[in-house]
Parts: C-alpha cells; sequence; structure tokens
C-alpha cells in the first residue's frame, strides 16, 4: 500500500478487468476494500463530469458478489443514485436481503429502490420472501360457486366472483424448483424463468469447474514489484551480487525490459544513474 499500483484513474478510459479478492470469514482489511469502492466511485463519476461531459466513454459495471462481506462503502445509498447517468452501473449480490437490512439499515430501502432488475434465485429468509411477494403484486382468479337444494322443490344456482390472489404466495417462492429464478425489471411485469445452464455456454470449457488447469493461482499472479508509469521519474542504483547470490537471482524470473537493464553497461561508469522511462 505505499504506492499505487492499480491504476484507478485509467478505468473508464479503455477496457479494464479489475479483481478485488477479499476473505469471506476474516473481516479485518474489509475497510480498505470499502474505501477503493468508494474513492473509485468518486473519480469515476469526477471524471465524467469533468473530463468527459457527463459519460464514461467506456462503460463501467460492478459485480459486488458478497455484498455484505466487503464492509459498508460510504455514501452508497446516494452514489447509487447518480452513477446512472455517467454510465456506471453495481450488481449488488446478497444471499438474503436482510443482510443488507443490516449493514445499511433505513438507507437499505433506497439502494434496493435504485435497483432496475431484481434477480431472485431461490432461498427461505422469511424477510426476503415478504417483501418479493408483495412486490410481485396480485393476479386476477375467478371463483365459480355451485349451489343445488333437493326436495319437493329441487333449486341449483351458480354464482361467479372475481377475486385477487398473490400471483406467487411467500410458501410458493420458499419451495420454488431450484432450476427456476424471478426476475424483475423496471416497467414491465416479472418474470418466471428458467436458470440458464452455464455448462451449454460457448466457453465453459475455460472454467476450472470444467478444467482444473484453468483454476486461478493468486499466489502466483500478486506481485509486489513495482510497475514505473512513463511521466514518473524514478532513480536506479547497482548492486553488486557475489558469486553466492547469483544462482538466487535467476534471471527467469525478470522480463525482457528488466534483462536488458541488468545488462546495460552505462553501470560500469555510475554509482548512481538517472535512466528516462522506456
Amino acid at each position: 500500500m505505499s504506492y499505487d499500483e492499480m491504476g484507478l484513474d485509467t478505468i473508464g478510459d479503455r477496457k479494464t478487468a479489475l479483481f478485488i479478492i477479499i476473505s469471506d470469514t476474516d473481516t479485518t482489511f474489509n475497510f480498505i476494500a470499502a474505501l477503493m469502492y468508494s474513492q473509485l466511485f468518486n473519480l469515476l463519476c469526477d471524471k465524467a463530469d469533468t473530463k468527459y461531459h457527463g459519460e464514461l466513454p467506456i462503460p463501467v459495471r460492478f459485480l459486488l458478489d458478497e455484498f455484505a462481506n466487503i464492509g459498508q462503502i460510504p455514501n452508497f445509498d446516494k452514489l447509487i443514485a447518480t452513477i446512472r447517468s455517467r454510465k456506471i452501473s453495481a450488481c449488488v449480490i446478497l444471499q438474503t436481503q436482510s443482510q443488507l437490512k443490516t449493514m445499511y439499515k433505513d438507507a437499505a430501502e433506497t439502494i434496493i429502490g435504485n435497483m432496475d432488475a431484481r434477480l431472485f434465485l431461490g432461498g427461505a429468509e422469511k424477510t426476503t420472501l415478504k417483501d418479493l411477494a408483495e412486490s410481485l403484486g396480485k393476479e386476477t382468479v375467478y371463483m365459480l360457486n355451485n349451489s343445488q337444494s333437493r326436495g319437493n322443490s329441487p333449486s341449483f344456482s351458480q354464482s361467479e366472483q372475481k377475486l385477487g390472489k398473490e400471483l406467487m404466495s411467500i410458501d410458493e417462492l420458499s419451495v420454488m424448483d431450484g432450476s427456476k429464478c424471478v426476475l424483475q425489471l423496471r416497467g414491465v411485469r416479472p418474470f418466471l424463468s428458467e436458470k440458464y445452464d452455464i455448462t451449454k455456454h460457448k466457453n465453459y470449457r475455460f472454467l476450472s469447474d470444467s478444467d482444473k488447469k484453468h483454476a486461478f493461482d493468486i499466489g502466483k499472479f500478486i506481485s509486489t514489484r513495482l510497475t514505473v508509469k512513463p511521466d514518473e521519474e524514478y532513480r536506479v542504483f547497482e548492486y553488486i551480487a557475489t558469486d553466492e547470490e547469483m544462482p538466487e537471482m535467476a534471471f527467469g524470473d525478470f522480463t525482457p525490459s528488466d534483462e536488458a537493464v541488468f545488462e546495460t553497461d552505462d553501470f560500469d561508469d555510475y554509482d548512481e544513474v538517472d535512466l528516462e522511462p522506456i
């Protein structure tokens, strides 16, 4: 954290994929992720307003999985209401709706109200089911009543009554088939749909679920090496390694540009060399 290696200021200028991976059991450093998200939202909004006249040239989408475990993002209820016009969107993914209310209290309703789409994949948490059943609305059903009496003067009567019934009750939602989902889009009636089978996607073969060799190795990916930007000034110091140290400094760990720096003859003449960025 002593230097910037994320380049948040370049997001929105070009296509970028940024992965924020934090522990889902240890919350010690969650506040760092929350501050980063807050800074990124503000940075993108300022850039859209001052540099691009209100809209980013490359839309930015936040996929906030396990939203309840990343820590509370300051002023998120206000941000979610203003970022849409700047071509910034956020997908909040939760296990239950009550998680959002626990973290954001009264502001949770504001956050939910600013979501144009809601996707329910199934669950049994009462608060979530109750709110969803109410938001789905009601459908009109017709009840037909038949009455018949027997005796010396038999009679028969029939009546029809129009009633309102919940589109899906709490009980129906709680036992909904695992292969189905409920999708609500702003301005249209809700959909009861089949979940997409990811194994049918053309790129499924590149996932670790299909082949373990595609599993992401975060330890191998993370590097603490400072990446110098073209407009930054820096100093390079010469270090003469002993014969015993040389086997530990495998050039296979360096990039071609690093090897070029170590092979330069400039170190023979200067103890400290100022180099221009390549």
